[in-house]
């Protein structure tokens, strides 16, 4: 009588095991194996790179290059009609600016047209954040009505407020009638150009300061106002020791891009006065750091000069970064 064990085929000499693969499937497993590892290695080191390359070529090709070649230009005398053409001047171009009243003068209008925006810009988004920061009936709707002046053109918005501020028909210059005031000559006028020019910088960025302080008035726990409230403090004393030490940061954070946003203004005073261009009124009266750069280099065709003037601005929004980066370190250690 045959049993099973008996009855079992012997196996093969030189043959695999029954139930396991061949030798040499093994290998080309175990090979395929390490190919996909060292392919999932190179696929995490360098996929990054290549999601961020886009970016980097792009900023070579237009921020980049363009600084480094402004730099190189600032440094010759160049023609806009003869841009290749280039005779060594070194620093003649920096101190003749610097000798130039106009330079001087568009500093100083960059510098006021800067206040006069800025600061009541600041104070209104503060106020209108305040209010949204309680619950409000359509809040949404308010939100996207404050964003929409953002989003508007700057030829759009100069040429309405340009019609607002016309001499003779303009509708400010009817309303001030009302009261009593003779017609303003907002063009023409040293402080009421500024004032009309800053007016319109305040109704394009109001609301978007207002949203980024409401974003950080709604990260600010509730735990702090009540805490304030059982010991008594009413909503003026609690927006004075609990909101505004909360939104030290952002406030920093909204001046230091409202000041570079101000000494790179452009287009606003270009188009409030369409026929005088670059010039900025009739006594360059409201002409800034950008429309004086731009005259230079467009108008009166002086490459070189133009290019010094842009590095000069440069050179002034490096010392404002230091000037934020100080006053961050010590709010931080303050805090």
């Amino acid at each position: 009588m045959t049993t099973e064990h008996d009855t079992a085929a012997p196996p093969v000499k030189g043959g695999a095991a029954p139930g396991r693969p061949p030798a040499g499937a093994s290998a080309e497993a175990a090979k395929k194996r390490a190919r996909l590892s060292r392919r999932w290695q190179r696929d995490m080191r360098w996929s990054p790179y290549a999601f961020v390359s886009p970016f980097f070529l792009l900023f070579m090709a237009f921020g980049l290059f363009p600084l480094i070649y402004t730099g190189w230009a600032s440094l010759h005398q160049v023609e806009l009609t003869a841009p290749t053409d280039m005779t060594w001047v070194g620093m003649k171009n920096y101190t003749r600016i610097f000798d130039d009243d106009f330079f001087w003068n568009a500093a100083k209008n960059t510098l006021t047209i800067g206040i006069i925006s800025t600061v009541p810009q600041l104070l209104m988004a503060m106020g209108l954040a305040h209010i949204l920061n309680y619950k409000l009936r359509a809040s949404t709707f308010y939100r996207v009505v404050m964003l929409a002046p953002y989003a508007t053109s700057i030829a759009a918005a100069s040429l309405v407020f340009v019609l607002l501020f016309g001499r003779d028909y303009g509708m400010i210059n009817w309303v001030l009638g009302l009261v009593g005031i003779d017609n303003i000559d907002w063009q023409n006028d040293h402080w009421a150009s500024q004032l009309a020019v800053s007016s319109i910088v305040i109704w394009r960025w109001t609301g978007y300061n207002a949203l980024i302080y409401l974003a950080a008035m709604q990260a600010i726990p509730q735990d702090l106002y009540e805490s304030a409230a059982l010991d008594g403090a009413s909503r003026w004393r609690q927006f004075l020791h609990v909101t505004l030490p909360s939104l030290r940061p952002t406030i920093l954070f909204t001046v230091i891009v409202s000041t570079i946003g101000a000494s790179q203004l452009f287009g606003e005073p270009l188009l409030f006065d369409a026929n005088k261009g670059a010039s900025g009124g009739s006594q360059h009266q409201f002409q800034t750091l950008g429309l004086y750069l731009y005259e230079q280099g467009w108008v009166n065709q002086h490459l070189g000069r133009a290019s010094a003037i842009a590095w000069t601005m440069f050179l002034i929004l490096i010392v404002i970064g230091v000037i934020n980066s100080v006053i961050s370190r010590r709010l931080r250690a303050s805090s």
